[in-house]
C-alpha cells in the first residue's frame, strides 16, 4: 500500500499538562487561594510594601473617578447617582488585580492557605501589616497630590463639594454601623477576588471585579481603604481649601462639623478594618476552606466523586448503541453455484454455443 506524507501515521504526542480554556470549579479555585497565599506571604518585605502602595494609590484613582463622575448629578435619582459611582470606582480593583499589586481587604482570602496549615500565623500578620500601611501611604499620597493639583475647583467646585459631602457622610457614622456596612463591603471585594480565581483571561477578570464592586458602592458600603482617600482629600480641602471655593460652592468650613482628624481614624476607619477584615476572613475565606479543602469537604467531595463514577460506570454498561449494525456471518467453505437451474442445455452439455445465439 502506497501512502503520502498527508495520510502518514502521525507520531503520538509527547504526554504533557492539558490546556484548557474553561473557567476552573470552586473546588479547583479553593486550591488556587491556597496556593496563592503561600506565595503573598512569601514576598520580601520591601516588594510587598511597594506593591501596596500601588494598590492603595490605584484604589484612590477609582475613587477620584466616582467622586468625578458623581460632582454636581444631585437633580439625578439618588439610585442612578450611586449607581454611576459603582461602575466607575471599579476601576481601582480592576488595576490591583489585573498589575499584581497587594490590597490588604483583598488578602483577608490569605486565611485559606492558613486554615490549611500552607502559612504561619507570623505569615499572615505580617502581610496584613505591611500591606494595610502601604495602602494607606498610597491612598493618603494621592489624596494630597490630587489636592495639590486643585481638581476638587473643577467644575465650579463641584468635585470639591461631592468629596466635601463624602468625607462628612463617612465620618458621621455610628461605630456598630460602621462595622456592619464594612463586613458586607469587604465579602463583596472577596467574593470579587474570588472568582477572579476562576478566570482564565484579563477580560475575565474584569468581568468578575465589575458586579460585586459597583454593588457594594452602590449599596454604600464601606471599604477601608478607599477611605483612606476619600476622608483625607475631604479633610485636606476642609483645612487648607481656598475662600474662592468655599464662596462658589456656598459652604463654610464648619458646615462639615464631624469630618475631623479623629472621626476619620476612631470612627471611621478603626470600625470600618474590623468590619472588612471580618467580613472577608468569614464570610468568604473561611466558609470556602471548610467546604472544598478541610477534612469534611474533602470527604464530601470524594463521596460525590465516587457516586459520580458509578452512576456513569451503571450508565455505560446498560447503554444501548443508537444505530445498530447488521451482523454478518462468514463460513470457511466457499459458497457452491448450482449450474443446472439457470444454465442452457447446451452449456450443460458442454457444446459450443452458435455465434450470435443468446448466453444465458
Amino acid at each position: 500500500m502506497f501512502t503520502t506524507a498527508a495520510h502518514a501515521p502521525k507520531e503520538p504526542r509527547p504526554p504533557g499538562k492539558e490546556v484548557s480554556f474553561d473557567a476552573l470549579l470552586p473546588a479547583e479555585m479553593a486550591v488556587k487561594a491556597a496556593e496563592t497565599g503561600v506565595k503573598k506571604t512569601g514576598i520580601d518585605t520591601l516588594r510587598l510594601f511597594l506593591l501596596a502602595v500601588l494598590a492603595g494609590a490605584f484604589i484612590a484613582m477609582g475613587a477620584v473617578f466616582a467622586t468625578t463622575v458623581s460632582a454636581g448629578a444631585a437633580s439625578l435619582p439618588y439610585g442612578i447617582v450611586r449607581l454611576l459611582s459603582g461602575t466607575t470606582f471599579t476601576l481601582g480593583l480592576i488595576l490591583v488585580v489585573v498589575s499584581g499589586s497587594e490590597l490588604f481587604t483583598g488578602n483577608s482570602l490569605i486565611i485559606i492557605a492558613f486554615a490549611n496549615r500552607r502559612v504561619s500565623l507570623g505569615g499572615l500578620l505580617r502581610n496584613w501589616s505591611v500591606v494595610y500601611l502601604g495602602n494607606f501611604a498610597g491612598a493618603l499620597l494621592t489624596a494630597y497630590l490630587m489636592f495639590l493639583a486643585r481638581q476638587y475647583t473643577f467644575g465650579g467646585g463641584s468635585i470639591g463639594l461631592a468629596a466635601l459631602n463624602t468625607g462628612e457622610a463617612k465620618t458621621s457614622l455610628g461605630f456598630g454601623q460602621a462595622i456592619i456596612l464594612g463586613l458586607f463591603c469587604n465579602a463583596l471585594v472577596c467574593m470579587a477576588v474570588w472568582m477572579c480565581y476562576s478566570a482564565r483571561s484579563t477580560i475575565d477578570k474584569i468581568l468578575a471585579i465589575i458586579p460585586p464592586i459597583s454593588a457594594f458602592v452602590a449599596a454604600g458600603f464601606e471599604h477601608s481603604i478607599a477611605n483612606m482617600y476619600f476622608i483625607p482629600v475631604a479633610l485636606f480641602i476642609k483645612q487648607f481649601g481656598s475662600p474662592a471655593f468655599f464662596e462658589s460652592i456656598g459652604k463654610t468650613a464648619s458646615d462639615f462639623s464631624h469630618l475631623t482628624w479623629g472621626n476619620f481614624f476612631l470612627a471611621n476607619l478603626l470600625p470600618v478594618t474590623l468590619g472588612n477584615i471580618t467580613g472577608g476572613v468569614v464570610m468568604v475565606g473561611v466558609m470556602y476552606w471548610f467546604i472544598y479543602l478541610s477534612k469534611f469537604g474533602k470527604a464530601a467531595a470524594d463521596q460525590s466523586s465516587a457516586a459520580a463514577q458509578t452512576a456513569s460506570r451503571i450508565a455505560t454498561a446498560t447503554a444501548r448503541p443508537e444505530n445498530l449494525q447488521p451482523v454478518f456471518y462468514v463460513t470457511r467453505e466457499p459458497p457452491t453455484r448450482s449450474m443446472e437451474s439457470s444454465a442452457s442445455p447446451a452449456w450443460a452439455a458442454g457444446e459450443e454455443p452458435k455465434i450470435g445465439a443468446p448466453r444465458p
